[in-house]
């Protein structure tokens, strides 16, 4: 945790990201190591003065989050469409990034986001991490027309992931350059000091290296669209 803190610091990136509690397709995956994963992430991050982001699975852990000073929540894509938790999370004042889900449509997503508005909770980031398709060349098929959509019809901030989208690491960069280039207000990078030793998403996450170096190109397209990193 802390040479992924440092890493994220020394790229000039602005929030750290880490799940604590770990959403997995098999029971039988690795599923993070909860509140104590929680306490180290905010240890290593807060050391750099980074704001924390990590996800929130079950509403019965939105107090801990609160009590843990996590700066911003999660809502993963399979939790998209969990009413009761969007109705929660729409309770506080922590700002929500809510992920669209695998094939969810624009509409849907808005919706989902209203139940969060419609509780008092106006701190609303939309995240695309590519929508499920029938290609199986990649891991998601990254929807860049999304970014347009909502910043048309929402004065929300619109996040790209395109680390879930492409699902491999070398996809990466491809992604981030389109995502920014076409108005995207921030990225979700995974990155990982030794990625073959990840026990989550191994394949689609950066070394430091090239995070730092694709947040230099990134700062080039930003300035050339009149935007800064």
């Amino acid at each position: 945790m802390e040479q992924s803190a440092n890493a994220v610091a020394a790229a000039g990136c602005s929030m750290m990201r880490g799940g604590a509690f770990k959403p997995r397709t098999s029971p039988y995956a690795f599923q993070g190591v909860g509140v104590e994963g929680l306490e180290m992430f905010q240890t290593a991050a807060k050391a750099h003065n980074l704001p924390i982001v990590t996800e929130l699975m079950d509403v019965r852990m939105l107090d801990t989050f609160l009590e843990h000073n996590v700066d911003v929540i999660q809502i993963g894509t399979r939790n998209m469409q969990n009413f009761d938790l969007l109705k929660e999370v729409g309770k506080v004042q922590t700002p929500v990034i809510l992920k669209r889900g695998m094939s969810a449509t624009i509409s849907e997503w808005l919706m989902a986001a209203e139940y969060i508005a419609a509780n008092g909770n106006h701190n609303i980031i939309f995240c695309e991490r590519g929508v499920r398709s029938f290609e199986t060349a990649y891991r998601n098929m990254l929807d860049i027309t999304a970014i347009s959509v909502l910043k048309r019809e929402t004065h929300l901030p619109v996040i790209v992931d395109p680390s879930h989208a492409g699902g491999k690491a070398w996809m990466v960069p491809d992604l981030s350059r389109a995502a920014i280039a076409a108005g995207a207000d921030g990225l979700l990078i995974e990155v990982h000091p030794h990625p073959d030793e990840a026990w989550c998403d191994a394949d689609q996450a950066l070394n430091p290296d090239q995070l730092n170096t694709l947040m230099g190109e990134l700062r080039g397209i930003a300035q050339v669209i009149g935007r800064d990193l």
